[in-house]
C-alpha cells in the first residue's frame, strides 16, 4: 500500500487506509495530471481523431475523478466534519479548474473539426462525439474571453453555494432529536420503539429518541397516537434550512441567481430552457403539460380523500386536518376500507429477507448473482459483495442500510468508479446507501422496502453496464430516462411468487399468508392520491423556481404563492420545501428544473412492467432479455429506441394515471 493510497488505482478501493489527509495532496496531483494530459491532447500536431480526441478526453483526469467521488461519499456517510470541511474547501477549486480547462479554445476547435469531418463511427461513438461537442458548447467554448471568464466564476461560486446547502442540511438532521418517554409511544409497535431506542443509544443516552431520519418521520406520523408529537415532529422536519444559525433560504437565492445568469449568457431565456433542452422531454413547455396532467388527476383524488379523513378525524374532536395528521388518519382509513395494516406485514419483511428477494429477483431476470465479498469498508455497517455472471465477477457492490448521526439523509446509488472497455476493462464499483432504522431484527416498513428495491434498480443500471466508455455507463444517461431502471425494479417487491419465496416471519419462520398477500396488492393504489399530489407539487416548484427571475424568488413567500396558485391542500403540501429541497439545490443541480423526471420515468415503468402483466410471468425470460439490454446499454442508444426495443411500441402516456387509479380504463 503507497503512503497515499489514492495516488494508485484499486479495483476495490482502500476504504480502510483512506484519511482526509491524503485527499489535498491527490486533488492537487490530480488536477496537474489532467492538465497535462488535455494540454498534449490540445497540442497534438496530428489531425484530430475520435482516438486521439475523444477517447483520450475519456481516458483523462482519472485520479481527479477517483478522489472527488470518493471525498463526495465519504462526506455524505461519516460523520467526521473533516469530510465535509474538505468537500466545502475542495468543490468551488475542483468546479473552477474543470470549467477552465474544458473551456480552453483549443479543445473546442479541435473537437468542433473533427464533429465537421462527420466521420464513419459507431453508433455510440458518433453519440459521445456529439454528446461532447454538445457538452462543451453548453458549458461557454463558444463564449468569448470574458464570458468564458465569467463562466468559470459561475461555476465555481454554485459549487460553494451547493456544498454549503447540502452541509446545512446534514447539520440540522443530525442537531435536532427530541427524547420522548415511554408514556407517549402509543400507537407504535415494537420494531418502531426498537429503532428509537437504538437512536437514542447511537447517541449516547437512555430511552427513546426521535430524530428527522426520513424513516422515523414516515413511522411516527401514520402510527402515533400522540398529536402533539407528530406535529412536534412535523415542524422540525419542515423547519430544517429555515433555523436562525442554518437558513439556507439566502443560500438558495443565490444558486437561483447564477444559474440564471449561466443560462442567459449562453443566450437561453432560462435555467428551465437550459437545463431541459436535454432530456426526453425537451422544453419547459412539455414538462409544464405532463405535470399538468397528473397534478389535475392527484388533486381529484386527493380531495375526495380528504373529506374521508375528514370524518375519521371528526370522532377524535379533530375539526381541521393538519398536515400532521393525514399520515395517520390515511393509515386507519386503509386499514378500515382495505383490512390492511403494515403492522401485520412488517415481522415478515426483515432486511435480511428482502435483500435475499432483491437479489433473487436480479439472478431471475438477469442471470446475475450477489456473492459476499471480504472487501474493505468504509464503516462496519458496510456489506460487500462480489457481482458474478457465471463465474466472472461483473462488478462491485456495496450496501450501506442503516441510518445513523452523520449520514446525510434519504437514500442513494453512486458508482465509484463505471464499466468501461474502451482501453483496459474495468468492472463498475456501485454502492446503495439507505437510511433504515436498525432494529434486532431490522424490519421494512412499504415505504423503506420499496427504497432498497429501487435503490438496488439504481445499482443493476450501473452494474450491468456493457457500455464502452464511461461517460456512456450505467446511470449517465438522459436526466428523465435514470429513474427507469429504479423505479420499475420496485414492482417486483409485490410481483407474484417474489414475497411468497422470500417473507417468512421473523419469530416462527413461517410464510406470509396468502391472504395477507392478497390485501397488500388490492390496497396498491390506496393513499396514491396524497403521494402524487406531495410528490408532483414538488415537480411544479421546481420547475417554478427556474422559470421564474431570480430577483423575483424570496423561497417562502414564493412556495406560498405558487401553492396557492395550484390549490395545494394545506394538510398535504410540498413533499420537499424549498428551503431544503437537497434533489434541486444539491449535487451540482442533478435534480435542478428536473424533479419531474420520477413521474415522467414512472410513465415508461408502468407502461413497461405491464408488459410483463400481460405477459403473465413477471420473469418472462425475452422480456426479461430485452430489459437487461435497456440497463446494459447506458447511453450509447437512444433512450427512446431503447425503451420501443424493449416494449415493441411507444411507451402509454397514460399508463401512470391508470395504474394510480387515477384514470378509468
Amino acid at each position: 500500500m503507497p503512503q497515499n493510497p489514492l495516488l494508485a488505482e484499486h479495483v476495490a478501493p482502500p476504504f480502510q487506509h483512506l484519511r482526509p489527509e491524503h485527499f489535498p495532496p491527490a486533488f492537487e496531483q490530480g488536477m496537474a495530471e489532467r492538465a497535462a494530459e488535455h494540454r498534449r491532447l490540445r497540442e497534438n500536431p496530428e489531425a484530430p481523431s475520435f482516438a486521439n480526441t475523444i477517447e483520450a478526453l475519456e481516458d483523462s483526469g482519472r485520479l481527479l475523478a477517483r478522489a472527488r467521488n470518493l471525498l463526495g461519499h465519504f462526506a455524505s456517510t461519516l460523520e467526521d466534519p473533516a469530510w465535509q470541511d474538505l468537500e466545502a474547501e475542495y468543490s468551488p477549486r475542483l468546479a473552477e479548474d474543470s470549467a477552465r480547462l474544458f473551456l480552453e479554445p483549443g479543445l473546442f476547435a479541435r473537437i468542433d473539426a473533427l464533429r465537421a469531418q462527420n466521420p464513419a463511427l459507431d453508433e455510440d461513438q458518433a453519440r459521445l462525439l456529439d454528446s461532447t461537442w454538445r457538452g462543451l458548447v453548453r458549458a461557454g467554448a463558444r463564449l468569448d474571453d470574458a464570458g468564458r471568464e465569467r463562466m468559470a466564476a459561475i461555476e465555481a461560486g454554485m459549487a460553494e453555494l451547493e456544498a454549503r446547502f447540502s452541509r446545512t442540511i446534514q447539520e440540522a438532521e443530525a442537531a435536532w432529536t427530541l427524547p420522548v418517554p415511554e408514556h407517549r409511544l402509543t400507537g407504535l409497535p415494537g420494531d418502531a420503539r426498537a429503532s428509537l431506542a437504538e437512536a437514542a443509544r447511537q447517541r449516547g443516552t437512555q430511552g427513546h429518541l426521535l430524530t428527522l431520519s426520513r424513516s422515523t418521520f414516515e413511522s411516527v406520523l401514520a402510527l402515533s397516537e400522540d398529536r402533539e408529537l407528530r406535529r412536534t415532529l412535523f415542524q422540525a422536519w419542515s423547519a430544517r434550512g429555515a433555523e436562525e444559525a442554518r437558513d439556507n433560504r439566502p443560500t438558495g437565492q443565490k444558486i437561483l441567481a447564477l444559474r440564471e445568469e449561466k443560462a442567459r449568457l449562453l443566450g437561453y431565456p432560462d435555467f428551465a430552457a437550459y437545463r431541459l433542452e436535454e432530456t426526453m422531454a425537451g422544453s419547459p413547455e412539455a414538462v409544464r403539460d405532463f405535470l399538468g396532467r397528473i397534478w389535475q388527476g392527484a388533486r381529484t383524488a386527493v380531495l375526495a380523500d380528504q373529506e374521508r379523513l375528514a370524518a375519521l378525524a371528526a370522532r377524535d374532536g379533530i375539526n381541521s386536518i393538519e398536515p400532521w395528521d393525514w399520515r395517520f388518519y390515511e393509515e386507519r382509513l386503509r386499514q378500515t376500507q382495505q383490512g390492511f395494516d403494515e403492522a401485520e406485514l412488517k415481522p415478515y419483511l426483515s432486511l435480511e429477507n428482502l435483500t435475499a428477494a432483491a437479489f433473487d429477483v436480479a439472478h431471475r431476470l438477469f442471470g446475475v448473482r450477489l456473492v459476499p465479498a471480504d472487501l474493505p469498508v468504509w464503516h462496519p455497517d458496510v456489506r460487500a459483495y462480489e457481482v458474478l455472471r457465471g463465474e466472472a465477477v461483473i462488478g462491485l457492490f456495496y450496501v450501506d442500510n442503516f441510518v445513523r448521526p452523520g449520514k446525510k439523509s434519504g437514500a442513494w446509488m453512486n458508482a465509484l468508479q463505471d464499466h468501461e472497455a474502451f482501453r483496459d476493462a474495468r468492472i463498475p464499483v456501485v454502492l446503495n446507501c439507505n437510511n433504515i432504522p436498525r432494529g434486532n431484527p431490522t424490519l421494512l416498513g412499504l415505504d423503506d422496502a420499496r427504497t432498497l428495491f429501487h435503490e438496488f434498480g439504481h445499482a443493476l443500471h450501473g452494474l450491468l453496464s456493457t457500455a464502452r466508455y464511461p461517460s456512456q455507463s450505467g446511470t449517465n444517461v438522459r436526466h428523465d430516462f435514470v429513474e427507469l431502471p429504479s423505479q420499475i425494479m420496485e414492482h417486483w417487491l409485490t410481483a407474484p411468487g417474489v414475497l411468497e419465496a422470500h417473507a417468512r416471519h421473523v419469530e416462527t419462520g413461517a410464510p406470509i399468508p396468502a391472504e395477507l398477500l392478497a390485501r397488500l396488492r388490492a390496497s396498491a393504489t390506496f393513499g396514491k392520491g396524497f403521494a402524487q399530489t406531495e410528490l408532483s407539487g414538488s415537480a411544479v416548484l421546481d420547475l417554478a423556481l427556474h422559470l421564474a427571475p431570480a430577483g423575483d424568488v424570496e423561497l417562502d413567500g414564493f412556495e406560498q404563492a405558487l401553492g396557492e396558485a395550484l390549490g395545494m391542500p394545506e394538510a398535504v403540501g410540498f413533499r420537499h420545501r424549498a428551503r431544503h429541497f437537497g434533489h434541486v439545490f444539491t449535487n451540482g443541480g442533478q435534480y435542478a428544473a428536473g424533479y419531474y423526471a420520477y413521474q415522467w420515468a414512472a410513465v415508461l415503468d408502468s407502461d413497461g412492467y405491464a408488459a410483463f402483466e400481460e405477459a403473465g410471468d413477471p420473469f418472462d425470460p425475452a422480456l426479461a432479455g430485452r430489459l437487461g439490454a435497456l440497463l446494459a446499454a447506458g447511453d450509447g442508444r437512444d433512450p427512446m429506441a431503447l425503451y420501443r426495443e424493449f416494449r415493441g411500441r411507444a411507451p402509454d402516456p397514460d399508463a401512470l394515471l391508470r395504474r394510480l387509479g387515477l384514470l378509468a380504463g
